[in-house]
């Protein structure tokens, strides 16, 4: 595929509408553009997120398979930017199914889990506990959508578990996993 742009700066938008990828023009706060801006957010944070793999021995194995998840989370971009009905999605079941097989064979080598588990441990693990919420949003941004295609809501659902337990792997296969403690500020003298 062959992709040239020829200018950033369009003025297209300065009224506060913008096009979608078949010219229709909708406001800016559209449920249309708030869902495809969340996704464009969730794979901005996946490149923070692999900048931050890249350096730790526990994870730089498993950039290139977030990178993939990246150009998934932009074919899924463009089928939100091109919402025709009859247009077959650019994700199929295969690739909920392949995140579902990936996050399992990594689940296999964590502790189980105990209790509730806080976002943080490692920064790998930070970044990916903040991937796994704004996957979180963009499933509920999707959700809101007239037609929203099943496969995409799959997707997104898979990929916040995956990155749950991709955060887990970073924290030692979870044995250094930051556990929530049911009323801890009451426990804390003042």
């Amino acid at each position: 595929m062959s992709i040239r742009i020829d200018r950033i700066v369009t003025r297209g938008g300065d009224g506060g509408q913008t096009s979608l990828g078949d010219g229709t023009r909708v406001s800016k706060s559209s449920d249309r553009i708030e869902a495809m801006g969340t996704v464009d957010e969730l794979n901005a944070q996946l490149g923070v997120l692999c900048c931050y793999m890249a350096q730790d021995t526990r994870t730089a194995a498993l950039e290139d398979e977030v990178r993939q998840i990246q150009s998934c989370l932009f074919d899924l971009g463009a089928d939100l930017c091109l919402p025709d009905p009859d247009r077959t999605p650019s994700l199929t079941a295969e690739a909920s199914l392949w995140l579902e097989v990936r996050l399992e064979e990594m689940r296999k080598s964590q502790q189980d889990l105990r209790s509730f588990v806080l976002p943080g441990g490692t920064l790998v693990a930070a970044h990916a506990h903040l991937a796994r919420t704004i996957a979180r949003r963009a499933e509920r941004r999707v959700a809101l959508l007239e037609q929203a295609p099943a496969e995409t809501l799959r997707f997104l659902n898979r990929l916040s578990d995956y990155f749950f337990v991709l955060a887990r792997h970073a924290n030692n296969h979870g044995e250094t996993d930051i556990l929530w403690s049911p009323g801890r500020w009451h426990q804390k003298k003042i």
